[in-house]
């Protein structure tokens, strides 16, 4: 089956692209296909008012689990493997 015949669901709604980027490259650092859906109107508006400028960000659904799972994870600086340059 290829991922174009897969059903996607939505996985998180970000509020503006640059939210919606940050979420996108958690899921896909996990190996989990991402699609961004939205107005083009959330493309202008870093703000969402009554749904305008939502993005939904949709995974295949056997991913959907995963990426729930992957996105109630935090991290604070001390779990990162920094090195000082």
């Amino acid at each position: 089956m290829e991922m174009e015949d897969e059903k996607w669901e939505v996985a998180h709604r970000a509020s503006g692209m640059v939210n919606a980027n940050i979420i996108v490259g958690r899921l896909e650092t996990e190996g989990i296909p991402t699609r961004l859906k939205y107005e083009a109107v959330g493309t202008i508006y870093p703000i969402t008012i009554d749904g305008l400028g939502e993005v939904k960000i949709l995974v295949p659904a056997v991913y959907l689990e995963y990426a729930h799972e992957v996105l109630s994870r935090s991290y604070e600086d001390d779990d990162m493997d920094w090195r000082d340059q």
